[in-house]
């Protein structure tokens, strides 16, 4: 299997990540902040020798499937189209896990990481890039906006995703912008998922548009 530069780089974050780990493990403490709640107070941990080590094995795992998808995708629905794209995305999750991976080892070793706002600005960004790409993806079961319309008709498809890829950039760099604001996680999700609910109830209209709902008579 021929892997794109997206795929490559995003197995090279996968190694990244073990090596960063490799790099601090002899500071960090036996216990690692590994979850942070609602409030960015620590509440679970993990421990050495194995528990620096979870979120790159996660990555690794991560990597293998994103990987896999393109060759168990059904028929009419392959992913050659937007193989470059589909590695692009892969990078840029893979980062977003290596970048939370290395603020969770910085802030073991004694870093002043404010993890709230670290995770929820770099979602942001995510998103934000992710919604870049959006109109280029072609039909498929595993990534984009799968309503029933979008995946009965490519037109709907395409139109819906040109138009959930400039709301979800808009919304990525809005979470981005309420993140470093300290805005809360309320504020940021009511805006994600403005992105999303217009997104679906988009595709319907343009179903509506496009294809019509004709009723089937039978016999015929």
């Amino acid at each position: 299997m021929k892997l794109h530069r997206g795929e490559i780089f995003a197995l090279v974050l996968v190694l990244a990540a073990f090596v960063v780990t490799g790099a601090l493990y002899s500071r960090l403490p036996e216990r690692i902040p590994s979850h942070w709640n609602i409030r960015g107070e620590v509440d679970s941990y993990s421990s050495k020798p194995f528990g620096p080590f979870v979120l790159p094995a996660v990555m690794a795992g991560l990597a293998l499937v994103l990987l896999v998808l393109p060759a168990v995708s059904p028929r009419g629905f392959r992913f050659e189209r937007f193989r470059g794209v589909w590695g692009i995305l892969q990078a840029a999750v893979l980062a977003l896990l290596l970048v939370v991976h290395t603020m969770i080892l910085l802030s073991a070793i004694g870093k002043p990481v404010d993890m709230t706002r670290g995770v929820e600005a770099s979602v942001g960004l995510l998103l934000a890039v992710v919604g870049n790409f959006f109109g280029k993806l072609t039909r498929n079961f595993f990534v984009g906006i799968r309503t029933p319309w979008t995946l009965a008709s490519e037109e709907v498809w395409l139109r819906t995703h040109r138009l959930a890829g400039k709301l979800f950039v808009l919304a990525g760099l809005a979470m981005f912008v309420l993140a470093l604001a300290g805005a809360g996680l309320i504020s940021m999700m009511i805006v994600v998922g403005a992105a999303a609910l217009v997104s679906v109830v988009a595709s319907y209209v343009f179903y509506r548009r496009i294809e019509g709902f004709k009723e089937e008579i039978p016999g015929q």
